[in-house]
């Protein structure tokens, strides 16, 4: 399998963007087969560069996690990104837990600090890690991965000294050894750009600041998930959003083409790619890429 910090240096090279889904594991039976069965093989049909799998709240779904990844490799020849999160693991945890994801031929890893389960504020275990990069050097210190962490433009919803600070406390992950950055969805391009320039252009990390998107599926969705991650709905797309109710069908259609749009302004920026968070359906996400011509 290859090191995502490769594909994006080839694709760079190549003057192509790289393109990612993400998806989360079910929590039923018949979510496996409908992710399995349905989904994947549809995203797969795009030819994505590699996937990338969640990891719940508190490491809730850790095992699943790690089956995905697993069989997403084994069955796809894909390359797939691992989560891991600081909440409820050790230093020893973490290092068990490498050693499993390197045994599964699994390279890359999504470095984050995590959410505790039921909310609250994050309180770090004892004999782990409190800030993500902590997490960050310890897997590098383990050698051959490929490590990647978050990034927001908006900044994040915990940080209450506000975006500038928050994207002070990316560089300090870059430093301490993380090869890409995939942002936290948004909507309006603005704050992109503003992050990038700040992040590459002031505090001067090189290494690829990945929009991450995400297709509107239904107005009452999309806004329960912004407001869990602190995203926000620009007021005229908040305007939209309302006038569509709770009609899902006319909710996605008008969400494939903004997210089309919001793709084709990334691209002629010169965004590295387009990291797209598929919500586990790949019917939208597949139209948007077609639309670009990257299907």
């Amino acid at each position: 399998m290859k090191f995502i910090r490769d594909i994006y240096a080839e694709k760079k090279a190549a003057g192509q963007p790289v393109v990612s889904f993400e998806f989360f594991p079910p929590k039923t039976d018949e979510g496996d087969r409908a992710l399995f069965e349905k989904q994947i093989p549809a995203l797969l049909a795009a030819r994505p560069d590699f996937c990338s799998v969640t990891y719940g709240a508190g490491g809730s779904t850790r095992e699943k996690t790690l089956q995905i990844v697993d069989r997403v490799q084994r069955e796809h020849g894909l390359p797939a990104l691992a989560h891991l999160t600081c909440v409820n693991h050790t230093r020893e945890e973490v290092r068990a837990l490498l050693e499993k994801i390197r045994a599964l031929n699994c390279k890359n890893i999504l470095a984050l600090r995590g959410d505790p389960p039921g909310g609250g504020e994050f309180q770090p275990t004892p004999g782990g890690f409190e800030f993500s990069s902590e997490l960050v050097r310890f897997i590098r210190e383990q050698g051959n991965f490929s490590t990647g962490v978050a990034g927001f433009p908006e900044g994040h919803i915990a940080c209450k000294a506000g975006k500038h600070a928050d994207w002070q406390h990316l560089k300090e992950k870059v430093e301490a050894g993380a090869d890409f950055v995939v942002t936290q969805l948004f909507f309006d391009n603005a704050d992109y750009f503003e992050f990038r320039d700040h992040v590459a252009g002031k505090l001067g990390v090189q290494v690829p600041l990945v929009p991450g998107v995400v297709s509107i599926l239904s107005a009452t969705q999309i806004t329960k998930f912004t407001q869990m991650c602190g995203a926000k709905i620009p007021p005229a797309l908040r305007s939209k959003l309302d006038a569509l109710g709770t009609d899902d069908e006319a909710a996605m259609k008008f969400g494939i083409e903004y997210a089309t749009r919001q793709c084709e302004e990334l691209l002629r920026a010169g965004a590295p790619g387009l990291h797209f968070y598929t919500l586990n359906k790949a019917p939208a996400t597949v139209q948007v890429l077609k639309n670009l011509g990257l299907a």
